[in-house]
């Protein structure tokens, strides 16, 4: 027999099948060693690296950006005097450590605002060239670093001044919660700046003091191995689960503490776009580390791992029964009923044919026994035998019924959770913290949005509507983040406008009473955020753009949040990463109630909250923060909400749930493969074996039987070929035999 064909093969395969199932079962649902650190809290580190990642590169190009488009506008207006443009540059954009205009000519500083910038770096290489004013590190006397950028305004009587701007590299500020570090590291792994680790000042004892020094000195190890892997291509690089993120990002584990070990994530700074959109901050080869010591935690549910050791020794019992009812019921019939064919068919009628009593098998034994009468020449043959329903689908659905007697109970009801399950701290702080980070990203984009106003106000001539409409289509074309801009006077008519249709502007405020530089009005199927300025020199005349939602909703979305929302101060959603419905309200009152209590004042404002919801049989993680830490943005009363179920995360409980769930899976795609494969080259093509077995012995010796398979089957089916050509050259000779005496007595 070939050895691919056949009824060996499938059960082959299904006890291979088996034992695979059982070991994996045995692997991945038996007892586990001590766990370090749960993968779900590495993984919300790499997330919280890659937040402060994307926030230090948006906050650098921002601020590049707002100094070349100063730098444009200044240009296209009259000359103005250093100490003015320094002064108005601080009061719009409230974000550069010092700024400095240089004359190019005499080299001698016309004016200087905030720290100290030192000029003896400037040489040729940096003012001319392919990489001409490019933005670089500079490190001052202090040992700070710091980002130059320069842009090249027009002076009076055709000279040319420098303007340089120097920017921070420090670590964004945002919350990073009680025990959490976090820093900007060079290439090469120095370290540029550092947050966090303020909190030494409070430390009263000399263990808090060693704990302290520890993750000092795992910050500077782990960092420098960070910078290492950041240097990567990032296609290649990419951590599985890292989601799409287009730098390199990962996970480090440090040394232990006092029952604590050090965990990091890491991420380099890269382009949200790098095919087409250039980032200065991405082409600085810095990489944003967050350090946060971890309790070591010992895996939960030892008893349950004894469950799935006993899931892969049933698995082992019933799949041995299988094996021996396909064996019994479909094998050893077949391999019988190969012989007894092979035996008629080469002569040997002296035994009578044995074969099971029941199914096609019986039925195929009983016509080769009539065929074996006819061919001994025997007058008396079996009667043909009733043709009984049960077949051999009968032991493949005994076999489908036991294994399936493993499949259902572990995929359905071995390591089920419920709404008890225990979420680390962790996972609800980093949820919080997290959820602070992006509502902080967003109100940073607000008050740009409203600062680039300002800015533009001051190229707006009100009188005349031309020239206005032609400044706002420019400023339309560098500021993808608005649909419209429009200027309105004080009677509220537009005298020029650019963009999509403008939507009502009410001075006295929206329909709260809301009378904030942004506001959000309703516009249809979508809100409609409003972000104003007053345009100088024409007293009630307003500079008004509208923010894309879109836009807003682009710097939601966050792997590893879930659903998040921007919600106003009474909790209707204007903004969101998943599709909403226009001022719809949260789908949760658990959710209602953690915005109204974070946008509760405690001490200075309001603060940020965390969650867990326990409803239903299933766990959720929530967060909200409201809008603080300074602009325009900060005042309007909006909060982030973040919400996701904890079945997300790769906790214990919920892995040995899904594990379970997959080996139930994998059993019934083992059951479906091999006995499918059992059905369709055996089951079927003996069932019409059967027919035309019964049809040869019932005297149907015209029909010829054509084998198929190369297997026992069609063994079969070229013994009862032979059997019939046999049956057929003996009624020919007898036909002959009887025709001869006839023709001899017509002769005399």
């Amino acid at each position: 027999m070939p050895l691919l064909g056949g009824i060996r093969p499938p059960i082959a395969l299904l006890c291979v099948l088996i034992l695979a199932l059982a070991g994996l079962t045995a692997k991945v649902l038996g007892p586990t060693g001590e766990q370090v650190v749960p993968e779900a809290v590495l993984s919300s580190q790499r997330y919280f690296a890659e937040d402060g990642a994307i926030a230090l590169r948006a906050s650098i190009d921002e601020r590049v950006t707002d100094l070349e488009r100063t730098a444009a506008t200044l240009n296209a207006g009259k000359p103005v005097e250093p100490e003015r443009i320094l002064s108005d540059l601080g009061t719009t954009y409230q974000k550069w450590t010092g700024t400095t205009i240089v004359d190019l000519e005499s080299g001698k500083v016309l004016a200087a605002r905030g720290e100290t910038i030192p000029i003896g770096w400037l040489d040729e290489d940096v003012l001319t060239g392919d990489h001409a004013l490019t933005p670089r590190m500079v490190r001052l006397a202090t040992g700070d670093v710091r980002l130059m950028t320069m842009a090249v305004l027009e002076g009076k009587d055709r000279s040319q001044h420098l303007l340089i701007a120097s920017n921070s590299l420090s670590v964004p500020a945002i919350n990073l919660g009680p025990f959490r570090s976090m820093a900007v590291v060079a290439r090469g792994g120095e370290i540029l700046a550092t947050a966090g680790f303020e909190r030494a000042e409070a430390l009263n004892s000399d263990q808090e003091r060693k704990e302290l020094s520890f993750l000092h000195q795992q910050m500077s190890r782990l960092g420098e191995q960070a910078a290492k892997k950041t240097e990567q291509d990032p296609v290649s690089a990419r951590e599985p689960g890292s989601r799409g993120y287009p730098g390199v990002s990962g996970t480090l584990v440090g040394d232990d503490y006092n029952g604590r070990v050090a965990t990091v994530g890491y991420a380099s700074l890269a382009s949200s776009d790098p095919e087409e959109k250039r980032s200065v901050g991405a082409g600085l080869g810095l990489t944003v580390v967050a350090l946060l010591p971890v309790v070591q935690q010992q895996a939960d549910g030892q008893e349950r791992g004894l469950y799935g050791l006993v899931a892969a020794g049933l698995l082992v019992l019933l799949g041995l029964l299988a094996a021996a009812v396909l064996w019994m019921a479909v094998q050893r019939p077949l391999l019988r009923l190969f012989l007894e064919s092979r035996r008629l068919a080469r002569g040997d009628l002296t035994r009578s044919v044995t074969a099971s009593g029941w199914g096609e098998a019986a039925r195929i034994g009983a016509a080769l026994e009539r065929l074996r009468g006819r061919l001994s020449g025997s007058e008396e043959t079996a009667a043909p035998g009733r043709r009984s329903r049960i077949g051999l689908r009968v032991p493949l659905a005994l076999t489908a019924a036991l294994l399936l007697l493993w499949c259902v109970p572990v995929g359905l009801l071995l390591n089920r959770t419920d709404a008890s399950v225990s979420v680390p701290a962790t996972m609800v702080n980093d949820q919080r913290d997290r959820t602070d980070l992006i509502a902080d990203r967003v109100r940073r984009a607000l008050n740009e949005a409203q600062a680039d106003l300002v800015s533009t106000t001051r190229l707006i001539d009100a009188e005349d509507p031309g020239a206005a409409t032609k400044v706002l289509e420019d400023a339309l074309s560098r500021h993808a983040r608005y649909d419209a801009l429009y200027v309105v006077d004080e009677d509220g008519r537009v005298v020029a406008r650019s963009g999509g249709d403008p939507h009502a502007w009410n001075r006295d405020g929206d329909e709260d009473g809301n009378r904030a530089l942004i506001r959000v009005v309703r516009g249809g199927k979508k809100p409609v955020v409003q972000a104003s300025a007053a345009v100088p020199g024409h007293k009630g005349t307003t500079l008004v753009g509208e923010v894309r939602v879109e836009f807003l909703n682009s710097l939601l979305k966050r792997p590893g949040l879930g659903e998040v929302r921007v919600v106003d101060s009474q909790a209707r959603t204007i903004a969101a990463s998943d599709g909403f419905l226009a001022f719809e309200g949260l789908p949760r009152d658990a959710l209602t109630d953690l915005v109204t209590a974070g946008n509760l004042r405690v001490g200075q404002g309001p603060v940020e909250n965390g969650l867990l919801i326990r409803e239903g049989g299933s766990v959720t993680v929530a967060a909200a923060a409201p809008f603080s830490g300074g602009g325009v943005a900060a005042d309007i009363g909006w909060s982030l909400v973040s919400w996701q179920n904890a079945e997300h995360f790769e906790i214990t409980p919920y892995e040995r749930e899904d594990r379970s769930v997959l080996a139930g899976l994998l059993g019934l795609a083992a059951i479906v493969v091999c006995l499918g494969w059992i059905h369709l080259v055996v089951v079927r093509p003996l069932r019409a074996l059967a027919a035309s077995a019964e049809q040869l012995a019932d005297g149907d010796l015209k029909t010829v039987l054509y084998p198929r398979y190369h297997d026992e089957v069609g063994a079969v089916v070229r013994s009862l070929e032979l059997i019939r050509q046999q049956l057929q050259a003996r009624r020919q000779n007898q036909a002959r035999q009887q025709a001869e005496p006839r023709s001899v007595a017509g002769g005399r």
